[in-house]
């Protein structure tokens, strides 16, 4: 029976992993009817939030029963994860999207567990291992690798060089403000449950979303093609909702480290969906860039030996 558990865990985390990375074939579907970014995240939270906003009251209400609300500390701290983690990193993200590759995206977001150590080092002041050091230069060398063949090649999806290098600043922001997110949220997730956490932080994002659309939208969001709604909910089901779910339930029966290493299928999957689905290039160079910058994320999050 626990061996069944256990696969359990494993296909539920290779399964967010996948779906995570699913959005940016989705949003580059999207992009194909004139629609911009957002309209896109609009839309994607428009679906979802409510649903988070549900989770959130009935997450809100048991703990006032328990006698556990929220102090003005900890609901300003919810305010800044939302703010860091499900708004501003989804805008930069989709909107850099609208310039390079879905593979070259999901790859600079993977380079997350590298920028937390570099953020340990530089603001927590946390000594950095030599293993952690050679995970650095392992990853950004990938991504270089990467990002010099899409250049080289030019791709469908990059316009120019300098679009290529705009799109992956966008999303090189958005991997640094989730990053942030998950450092800063270390503390209350251990006091709240990522369940309660992760609701409130979208309620967040929702009601910033929808600030965000009525001060600087320029499309409507009805009379759009049908098929923008369709991925749209699409989006909101299986890139967002049902993975947050998987991931916690992973968590639960295989645990956090285990949960992060299968991450690495999001990638891995994104490269041949994209290759498949849009038609994006796909070079030896681009597979030996993403083989190292999966070695260099594995060197940060596996275990290090144990010492005799």
């Amino acid at each position: 029976m626990p061996k069944i558990s256990e696969r359990s865990g494993l296909i539920l985390a290779a399964l967010a992993a996948i779906l995570f990375s699913a959005k940016a074939i989705l949003a580059k579907l999207m992009y194909r009817y004139g629609v911009d970014a957002t309209t896109v995240i609009t839309l994607r939270l428009a679906f979802a939030g409510p649903v988070f906003g549900v989770i959130a009251l009935m997450q809100q209400r048991r703990a006032r029963l328990n006698g556990q609300s929220l102090s003005w500390r900890d609901i300003s701290l919810v305010i800044l994860l939302g703010f860091l983690g499900y708004y501003l990193s989804s805008f930069l993200d989709f909107a850099g999207l609208q310039y390079i590759p879905a593979a070259l995206e999901r790859l600079i977001l993977f380079l997350t567990p590298t920028l937390v150590a570099l953020i340990g080092l530089i603001a927590l002041k946390k000594p950095i291992t030599t293993r952690q050091i050679q995970a650095l230069v392992i990853s950004y060398l990938g991504i270089v690798i990467v990002f010099w063949s899409n250049a080289k090649v030019g791709l469908s999806g990059a316009q120019n060089t300098s679009h290529l290098a705009l799109g992956s600043a966008l999303c090189f922001a958005a991997a640094c403000s989730y990053t942030v997110y998950l450092v800063l949220s270390g503390e209350l997730v251990q006091r709240l449950g990522s369940l309660r956490l992760v609701a409130y932080a979208m309620s967040v994002s929702t009601l910033l979303t929808a600030l965000h659309y009525a001060l600087f939208a320029t499309q409507p969001l009805l009379n759009l093609p049908w098929p923008v709604y369709a991925l749209s909910a699409a989006n909101a089901l299986f890139c967002t909702i049902i993975p947050v779910y998987l991931t916690m339930f992973s968590v639960q029966i295989i645990g956090a480290a285990r949960t992060s290493q299968l991450s690495m299928l999001g990638p891995i999957s994104l490269l041949f969906f994209g290759y498949f689905i849009l038609h994006e290039h796909l070079s030896l160079l681009q597979l030996i860039g993403t083989g190292i910058v999966l070695i260099g994320v594995w060197r940060v999050m596996a275990p290090a030996p144990a010492r005799a």
